[in-house]
């Protein structure tokens, strides 16, 4: 757990997508310990997080049961986290799906499902959240330095992040005047859970390793300050941007 205190962060109201497991608990922590209100959704029930939640930091984040793909639905959850925060002062899009396939495997139906969590939800989380901002706000969209690298085997997901990306630059444009701050955040290969039981295979780690500046394999908690610094008055005058976080693998400029 990051040890860095950002002050304007408490009583703030927080959402983030997929704020239950992998790095999204890790930041549903991370706001919580700076006495954040954060509401929280996920596709699956999250008890026993919940209940660590509020045995740790003596308050109770907001959860939502919500597929990200249901946009009515995930509307409807920003709007009560509003209804029950008293607002909302930051959205963090973070759910993503990298579900690996091969091109000549994938049909329109898959295409379609991946675009519509990786992408669109992001999307109409934003509107929504634009929507509900009143006096400014900061928007932190999740992307990955994969479509950086031009890493293969999951090419609907690096095209989605990509599209995140420039999402991003637009809608900082949009919206600035409004006072809302709109900043992409690149993680490299953060090891969750689930790319741990899934993908990361000595070869691939040994592999990446080669690729990173800082020897050492990145974790969820990796991404709790940075995140933090860009919902933050800290970052107050930082909009359009994305921000790599991956031990130095990929460099911009």
């Amino acid at each position: 757990m990051s040890g860095t205190i950002f002050p304007d962060l408490k009583g703030k109201s927080v959402y983030i997508t997929g704020g239950a497991s992998g790095i999204g608990a890790a930041l549903t922590d991370g706001f919580m310990a700076q006495g954040a209100k954060v509401a929280v959704i996920g596709r699956s029930p999250a008890e026993a997080f919940i209940a660590e939640m509020e045995t740790k930091h003596g308050a109770t984040p907001l959860f939502m049961q919500c597929d990200i793909a249901d946009v009515p639905r995930l509307r409807e959850t920003i709007q009560q986290a509003v209804g029950e925060h008293g607002g909302l002062d930051v959205l963090v899009n973070n759910a993503a799906n990298d579900q690996r396939h091969a091109l000549d495997e994938v049909d329109e139906a898959f295409y379609d499902w991946m675009q519509a969590v990786n992408l669109k939800a992001y999307y109409f989380a934003c509107q929504e959240a634009a929507r509900q901002m009143d006096n400014g706000g900061a928007i932190i969209n999740f992307s990955s330095i994969s479509y950086m690298m031009g890493n293969t085997g999951y090419s609907i997901y690096t095209t989605a992040n990509a599209g995140i990306t420039g999402m991003t630059r637009s809608l900082a444009r949009e919206l600035g005047p409004k006072g809302i701050r709109v900043n992409a955040l690149a993680p490299g290969w953060v090891l969750t859970q689930k790319q741990l039981d899934m993908w990361a295979d000595p070869e691939a780690l040994a592999g990446h390793m080669e690729r990173q500046c800082l020897k050492e394999h990145l974790k969820p908690e990796d991404m709790i300050d940075p995140t933090l610094y860009l919902a933050s008055q800290a970052s107050r005058m930082m909009t359009g941007q994305c921000m790599a976080v991956d031990g130095g693998v990929v460099v911009s400029g």
